[in-house]
């Protein structure tokens, strides 16, 4: 039986323009490509977990307007549970502004729209799917009341809660120590700890000042390079998989959605690690968000040939 998943977070239509390179303030950059696709962190960690095998309901928001009804049809399509995902009729649905380079290097401008009408309210409503949940992945792209409610209905129902802190803001110590695993990149764990990450010592004394907050696990994830872990048990570098990157711009919400599919499934978290490695460098091969989410038999067959 597939596990489910709750995925508390954001919905977006992305507007991408693949370019050369990015441009300076006042100048025009040619492109060569444009594409509209569903996008936001949670809604891209949804799909990324409902294709790599997990039952997957979505507690979101989304406008009374095109990219709404198109978004809603999107999630249906990928088998997610939207019995939670509520429309506002005032509000448009978010849109993020994306530049790629030729490198597969991303920027992103982001107007919110109605998720930040994404209420603690909204997420009570879904108390009985949360509690009977095997985990529950949030972000930073919807209210941080309604993430903190969130945290503390799972510390209640005794689920385990994965937080992608991202976009990075300061978080107090008292919602830390009920999140069971923190996953933040690079820039994300420099913002939380005010350390600069510029070589091995530097990331793991990071790791340890958010451990020293209440946080269980601590997963920094380092792109290519792939992931540090530490936790009571085992501190060490996890290597990920070297591919040609052509779009990197969802890779950290597929490593975060198939990280709670492994986890749900019953994989140790080194296990859970590879299986999200292998995710999210299949990810970066292709163009968009949910576009590049790979399905399971395509992350189960990269790992028998790596």
């Amino acid at each position: 039986m597939k596990p489910l998943i709750t995925v508390i977070g954001s919905s977006n239509v992305d507007l991408i323009v693949k370019l050369p390179r990015f441009p300076k303030p006042g100048e025009t950059i040619q492109g060569d490509q444009f594409y509209k696709a569903q996008g936001g962190k949670g809604a891209n960690q949804a799909i990324a977990a409902a294709r790599a095998g997990a039952n997957v309901c979505f507690i979101s928001r989304v406008g009374n307007d095109d990219f709404g009804k198109s978004t809603l049809l999107s999630y249906s399509n990928d088998g997610i549970i939207i019995d939670h995902v509520s429309v506002d009729t005032e509000i448009s649905t978010g849109v993020a502004l994306i530049y790629v380079d030729a490198q597969g290097e991303n920027t992103i401008g982001l107007a919110a729209g109605a998720n930040t009408t994404l209420t603690s309210e909204h997420v009570r409503g879904a108390t009985s799917t949360i509690a009977s949940s095997k985990i529950i992945l949030l972000q930073l792209e919807i209210p941080f009341e309604t993430v903190k409610e969130s945290i503390t209905l799972a510390q209640k129902a005794n689920v385990p809660v994965i937080l992608n802190p991202a976009p990075a803001q300061p978080i107090d110590s008292e919602i830390l120590k009920n999140v069971s695993i923190l996953t933040p990149n690079e820039s994300e764990t420099e913002i939380l700890t005010g350390i600069s990450l510029a070589s091995d010592d530097a990331i793991e004394h990071a790791a340890r000042l958010l451990r020293s907050k209440g946080v269980q696990t601590v997963i920094i994830t380092l792109g290519a390079r792939g992931v540090y872990l530490a936790n009571k048990n085992e501190s060490l570098f996890i290597p990920g998989f070297q591919v040609q990157a052509v779009d990197t711009t969802a890779a950290g919400d597929v490593f975060n959605g198939t990280l709670a599919v492994a986890i749900a499934e019953g994989k140790n978290l080194i296990e859970a690690i590879r299986f999200a490695n292998a995710a999210a460098a299949l990810s970066v091969t292709k163009i968009g968000a949910q576009t590049s989410a790979p399905y399971r038999k395509e992350i189960d067959e990269f790992l028998s040939s790596h």
